[in-house]
């Protein structure tokens, strides 16, 4: 207990200790080299370290498509086929639909195979889930001349939607125009993408590409598709979804005209085109129309469609005197990491590593410090010579460096 009492009770100072030796004087030089050229090429440089940033972007986005295709011989315009049709940064182009006509509610046989049966009693085993198109009344039906299922209540006839239809290959030929706009409400900095060199006949004739026309907000259909590596009759057919991802990096410290949006596709769904469980995209919806007698009836549609999700992101970053200091300081102290694994391979690898130990490390005791004081003032009352007044002052002046040769 005394033991770790005293141990406790201790102090520590710096004992500076000078090592000529070409390869621990190597190691520590190329060590600091490093973490210099570190701070400086990629902490300042290229993170911009003396910058602050702001990352809480505030974005709009408007939408618009355009393009007339043929379906089921009828010619649809954006009327037909974009849903919801406010503009928004979430849209739908559909390319392929299933349509069920002159529902009614009423009671029918199910359409789906899996609920086929040959008595009442297995569809009363199957009345406590519901149908795929309505609820089950517990009664076995004939489908066709062929085939019994089990009977439902809901809208009839029941959709029938494992049928094949081609889809509306229009469709890759279909524009998609972008507006958007954005400000960094740190720096109230605001800009959209509709750039200064934009005029209204560029707008007439260009198509964005990434080589010639980067800035352009017209995106054919096809290419945007292209752009994010997927082919346009895989999903035409089974519907996907894809990101139309919008970037602004910008250096506030330039011109205004240098900060400019940045394109990037992708196909946000990849997961379900590997799965044979629901793959692609499609979703349904109704048209409800009125009899003369009042009875309601409606046209079911189950549209096969291609989702494109506009994704703005970004930050933007200007000089401020806090980071740049708080960086320049970690700097500083960074460089002393060299120190740190020199001290290691100096006291454990060397050759000699025993000897610098002896020198860096030194266990002085308070009871020996007062022996040797007691000591050097009887020497020095019975003794006034130069020699003595000479060594008094080499120990009191000693700055406690040692320079140790290799």
């Amino acid at each position: 207990m005394m033991g770790c009492i005293t141990d406790f009770f201790t102090y520590g100072t710096t004992k500076s200790v000078v090592v000529k030796s070409w390869t621990i004087g190597i190691i520590n030089r190329v060590v600091q080299l490093l973490i210099i050229i570190y701070f400086i090429g990629w902490v300042f440089v290229h993170e911009k370290a003396y910058q602050v940033r702001d990352t809480a972007i505030e974005s709009s986005v408007m939408t618009k498509v355009k393009g007339f295709g043929v379906y089921n011989n009828r010619v649809m315009d954006v009327a037909d086929y974009v849903t919801p049709t406010q503009g928004a940064s979430v849209f739908c182009i559909i390319t392929k639909l299933i349509t069920t006509e002159n529902q009614i509610q009423g009671v029918c046989p199910e359409s789906e195979k899996k609920y086929s049966c040959t008595s009442d009693n297995d569809c009363k085993k199957k009345k406590e889930k519901p149908g795929g198109n309505g609820l089950m009344t517990g009664r076995c039906v004939t489908f066709n001349s062929s085939l019994k299922t089990c009977e439902i209540t809901g809208w009839c006839p029941a959709e029938i939607d494992y049928i094949e239809t081609e889809p509306m290959m229009e469709v890759e030929n279909f524009t998609i125009f972008i507006k958007n706009s954005i400000r960094f409400p740190l720096f109230n900095f605001t800009k959209g993408n509709f750039l200064p060199t934009i005029t209204p006949s560029y707008i007439k004739k260009c198509n964005f590409d990434t080589v010639n026309n980067t800035y352009c907000p017209i995106f054919r259909v096809g290419d945007v598709i292209r752009f994010a590596h997927q082919n346009f009759s895989t999903l035409a057919k089974k519907g996907g979804v894809i990101g139309i991802k919008i970037g602004w990096m910008c250096d506030l410290d330039k011109s205004e005209e240098s900060c400019n949006p940045s394109y990037s596709f992708t196909r946000l769904d990849a997961v379900s085109e590997k799965n044979n469980v629901s793959p692609g995209y499609n979703f349904r919806y109704a048209k409800y129309y009125k009899m003369e007698n009042g009875t309601e009836y409606r046209t079911l549609l189950k549209a096969y469609a291609i989702r494109f999700d506009v994704l703005v992101n970004g930050n933007a970053g200007k000089f401020n005197m806090i980071p740049t200091l708080i960086n320049m300081v970690a700097a500083f102290t960074s460089v002393g990491v060299g120190t740190v694994l020199c001290d290691i391979i100096l006291l454990n690898f060397l050759k000699g590593a025993e000897q610098y130990k002896a020198k860096k490390f030194e266990e002085v005791s308070e009871s020996q410090i007062m022996a040797n004081v007691s000591h050097s003032n009887g020497r020095y009352r019975s003794s006034c010579s130069q020699q003595s007044v000479k060594l008094e002052e080499k120990l009191s002046n000693d700055s406690g460096a040692f320079s140790i040769g290799q």
